[in-house]
């Protein structure tokens, strides 16, 4: 991926639901070198925008609702959320909130594609989203993990205009001639009670450095670092509390 700045109908933000904000904020601060930023307004719900130098990276949150999980969401950025929302509905995914206004932030939502992965509509008004992308400690790639394949392949470019890019192996997504994104057919390697979702990958500077560092601060390794074929070096983690995210190394991205 190559994208640097919001792309339309690309990965605009990614944000952290968590148990355990205090823990998260410590955790990425000291595996990613984030600054926690938190709307203090009540309102806003404890929302903290967590910036890399200047630049806003993610956000970290509460969970708000009970039936929410622990768990990174990937948004995108679109022209018309209201549009949007109903191609979602049309494509036969289903919206789960929203469109609502976020002060005068933008215009969100919250959707899920047919078979079940989450996923945010994001509409910029003062706050278009990440200032920085495949930068270390940036996002640089998001994967969506499904037992349905054929319904993705046929959902997602109906809703966004994405270009595919198929193989045996690995599906990438892509927006203006740039892959941002891929999917992976969850086998049985995956336990049943893992349901579909969007993950998101950092850039860092060293996988294997950060793997540790990460151990060292109580995650768990899901996947080992691996050299991917014609592409980079990659590692999957869960936090402390349990949400899954993934690392590839700076200046690799395919």
């Amino acid at each position: 991926m190559k994208q640097n700045t919001v792309t339309t109908n690309g990965p605009c933000w990614v944000e952290l639901g968590t148990s355990d904000p205090a823990a998260a904020k410590a955790f990425y601060g000291e595996l990613f070198g984030w600054r926690a930023v938190t709307d203090v307004r009540p309102e806003a719900g404890g929302y903290t925008q967590m910036h890399l130098g200047e630049a806003p990276a993610a956000a970290i949150t509460p969970i708000y609702a009970p039936q929410q999980p622990v768990a990174w969401t990937v948004s995108f950025a679109v022209a018309e959320a209201d549009a949007t929302a109903a191609s979602i509905e049309g494509a036969g995914g289903r919206l789960l909130m929203g469109p609502a206004d976020v002060f005068d932030l933008g215009r969100f939502a919250v959707a899920a594609d047919p078979s079940g992965a989450v996923f945010t509509l994001w509409q910029a008004r003062a706050f278009p989203g990440a200032g920085v992308f495949n930068e270390p400690g940036s996002l640089g790639w998001v994967e969506l993990l499904t037992r349905e394949p054929e319904s993705a392949l046929a959902f997602y470019p109906k809703v966004f205009g994405w270009s595919v890019a198929p193989s045996e192996q690995y599906t990438q997504w892509g927006l203006a001639g740039q892959d941002f994104g891929g999917m992976l057919v969850m086998g049985e390697n995956f336990p049943p009670q893992v349901p579909p979702h969007w993950l998101p990958y950092f850039s860092v500077a060293d996988v294997d450095l950060t793997v540790g560092r990460a151990t060292g601060l109580g995650a768990d390794v899901l996947m080992p670092a691996t050299d991917v074929p014609d592409g980079p070096r990659i590692a999957v983690l869960r936090d402390g509390q349990g949400a899954a995210f993934g690392v590839y190394l700076a200046g690799a991205e395919g």
